[in-house]
């Protein structure tokens, strides 16, 4: 079972993706993690990526999706994998397919968690995060015991500079120029089902599952 998800950012993917990726049994492959892992370990591929990361560029699609299926060739990705945070645009979708294909092998469901981007600025604006131990609240669904500390550590509480709403704002613009368009892409391979992201977590994540089965 090979799943890509998709939705904006603040959306709640990256939460279902830990969700499925538990339940079903098969790891949740995030690019960031991957990055940060290949780069640790000194990696030919993540040395190479390096170099475009520390002149502040984007690393080109060939190289994310060489450094993806070294990640997805491994043992524990036999079963499938949970895509996270990859393709971000339809170059990489392509890039993804075509060297899918070569093995033999194609993504089974794209999962498009949609939530209306008001909702998404209120979501993200509401969240504060600790500096000191990355414990993260939000004041309306999981606020912290005393308003502006931290549960975990007792300090200080903060809107990081990427939630503030004229961030989100951006952050939004730059989805619906590049990513959008993988639900078209995505329909068009008929993989593609979404599901409603405001509703509750719990419940978003039943209707995944009676999606996936």
């Amino acid at each position: 079972m090979k799943i890509i998800m998709l939705g904006a950012p603040g959306a709640g993917k990256g939460t279902q993706a830990k969700m499925i990726a538990e339940k079903y049994g098969i790891p949740h492959v995030s690019t960031g993690d991957i990055f940060r892992a290949n780069i640790k370990n000194g990696t030919e591929l993540g040395m190479e990526a390096k170099k475009y990361m520390d002149q502040g560029l984007l690393v080109p699609d060939e190289l994310t999706v060489k450094i993806l299926l070294d990640r997805v060739a491994q043992a524990d990705c036999a079963e499938g994998y949970v895509l996270d945070g990859f393709p971000r645009t339809i170059p990489q979708a392509e890039v993804l397919d075509e060297a899918l294909n070569r093995l033999g092998e194609k993504i089974d469901c794209a999962i498009n968690v949609d939530v209306p981007d008001e909702n998404i600025v209120k979501r993200m604006s509401g969240r504060r995060a600790c500096l000191k131990c990355g414990a993260t609240y939000h004041i309306e669904h999981i606020p912290p015991k005393r308003e502006g500390i931290c549960d975990s550590c007792e300090s200080e509480l903060v809107l990081r500079d990427d939630d503030k709403p004229e961030t989100v704002q951006n952050r939004l613009k730059v989805y619906h120029d590049q990513t959008q368009p993988l639900i078209e892409f995505y329909t068009g391979k008929g993989v593609l089902k979404t599901v409603d992201g405001t509703a509750d977590m719990q419940d978003v994540f039943a209707a995944i599952t009676a999606i996936l089965g």
